[in-house]
């Protein structure tokens, strides 16, 4: 090594030596850099007073202004369900589109279920779906229709070969200042589509599952803090939280697990479809303690843990993301 080769090496390791040493130092100084949530725009997610609109029901998530975030371009899945095969009904938007895009991204095929009225919602989702390289399967149908929900199990299961996840999401809300105006068309509407749907469904599930499998629920925080103008809604919600905490005593035996997801105020079709009154749908989420609706995105994770196979241990649980406002024991 000449002299000068000498010189220039032994300066540059004593530099290096001095910058080591001062890193201590900068590490105090410089403020770690956050690691990135599943939904980095969850700070900037909008809050009421949301523009005035009303759809007929089911409504679009593509007609709502703002546009919900499903997690279109913020999931991103780690391959926790890899292999599996999941129908979600309401499958076409609001939670039920988040958690469809959340499976197929953790490796799932899925088969979705939605009314006919939804159809172009629909096809974006399925285009996500198969985007991630996984088989999307498309059934509309009517869930009130008892003959449709043993058709839809017998179709879904067919089409993906087998069936590991049910997840009971489709929901039915329609706001009524009292009591005397539900009409009985209206309250058996919202009751065969809340709960007789899960029920029939998840009977027909049954029989066609195998150890490792689970049901989902999908009941809300009404369940136990009701609304006064959503009566017959809030009762379906309770239950088909009981009904999840009774099934999965029963099914434990068999090795299907069964769990519930409580979701508070969330921005979907649901509310601008008949399930809050123009006022309340202005300023629809500002009372939970984070001021704002929860986004679909900000849940769909729960509907992944809710099934992960990780949480085989986790049977008859019930997750919820309602901002701050609790949730149903």
């Amino acid at each position: 090594m000449s002299d000068t080769t000498r010189r220039t090496f032994v300066t540059t390791a004593g530099l290096a030596a001095a910058a080591a040493s001062a890193l201590p130092a900068l590490a105090q100084d410089t403020p770690p850099t956050p690691k990135a949530p599943t939904t980095p725009q969850a700070g900037a997610y909008p809050k009421p007073p949301f523009p005035n609109q009303r759809q007929p029901w089911p409504g679009l998530a593509s007609r709502m202004s703002p546009r919900p975030d499903h997690g279109e371009t913020s999931y991103k899945g780690s391959g926790r369900l890899t292999g599996k095969r999941a129908l979600i009904t309401g499958g076409d938007s609001g939670i039920g589109r988040a958690a469809a895009i959340a499976y197929a991204r953790e490796g799932a095929d899925v088969a979705i279920n939605y009314l006919p009225a939804e159809e172009p919602d629909a096809r974006e989702v399925v285009q996500l779906i198969e985007a991630e390289g996984r088989k999307a399967v498309a059934i509309p149908g009517d869930l009130r229709d008892e003959a449709f929900c043993r058709k839809l199990i017998v179709d879904a299961t067919r089409a993906l070969g087998g069936l590991d996840i049910l997840v009971n999401n489709a929901a039915r809300q329609q706001t009524r200042p009292d009591i005397g105006s539900i009409s009985s068309e209206d309250f058996d509407a919202t009751m065969k589509t809340n709960v007789y749907a899960p029920f029939w469904l998840s009977k027909a599930a049954v029989a066609r599952m195998g150890p490792g499998a689970v049901i989902v629920f999908t009941s809300s925080e009404q369940a136990g803090d009701p609304s006064p103008d959503i009566l017959e809604y809030a009762m379906s919600r309770a239950a088909v939280l009981n009904l999840a905490k009774g099934l999965a005593k029963q099914l434990a035996p068999k090795g299907i697990r069964v769990n519930a997801v409580t979701p508070g105020p969330f921005w979907t079709p649901l509310q601008v479809s008949g399930g809050a009154t123009p006022e309340k749908l202005r300023m629809f989420g500002q009372s939970s303690p984070l001021g704002r609706p929860g986004q679909p995105a900000e849940i769909a994770g729960l509907y992944v843990a809710a099934v992960d196979p990780a949480n085989s241990f986790s049977t008859g649980q019930i997750f919820g993301a309602t901002g701050g406002g609790g949730q149903p024991g």
